[in-house]
């Protein structure tokens, strides 16, 4: 049981995106569902959104991040990863919390889709309108 890896676990969610997110120490690199992160997200600011936490608190290398993510598009996933990676790193460290509240890393975007509507053809979008 000593020789058991440390692991630290933290859910992320952004939209209808949920990501779990998990770290164990290691040299810095980051899978998602299976691939590399780099392959996962093509675009490069989502890669560069889910390493914003490791940058920021300057643990890039020290941890390998496995994560399962689904639900919703890439960006919703990527912001999901990274509130993941944000709330597992507290887990790793306390010291950390200030320096990620600050930055705005633990908290949940509450931004959602709004749902349709009876009597509308979307959230807000009304009939067309014809005096005649």
């Amino acid at each position: 049981m000593a020789n058991e890896k440390v692991q630290f676990y933290g859910t992320g969610r952004r939209k209808s995106s949920v990501a779990r997110v998990r770290l164990v120490p290691g040299n810095g690199q980051i899978i998602v569902n299976g691939k590399e992160s780099k392959d996962y997200f093509k675009k490069k600011t989502l890669e560069m959104i889910i390493r914003q936490p490791l940058v920021l608190t300057e643990t890039e290398g020290r941890f390998d991040v496995l994560v399962n993510a689904h639900g919703g598009g890439t960006t919703g996933q990527a912001g999901a990863v990274r509130l993941g990676i944000a709330r597992a790193l507290l887990k790793a460290d306390i010291e950390y919390r200030p320096v990620l509240k600050k930055a705005g890393f633990l908290t949940r975007d509450p931004r959602m889709k709004e749902r349709k509507k009876y009597g509308l053809k979307g959230a807000r979008r009304a009939p067309q309108f014809s005096k005649r």
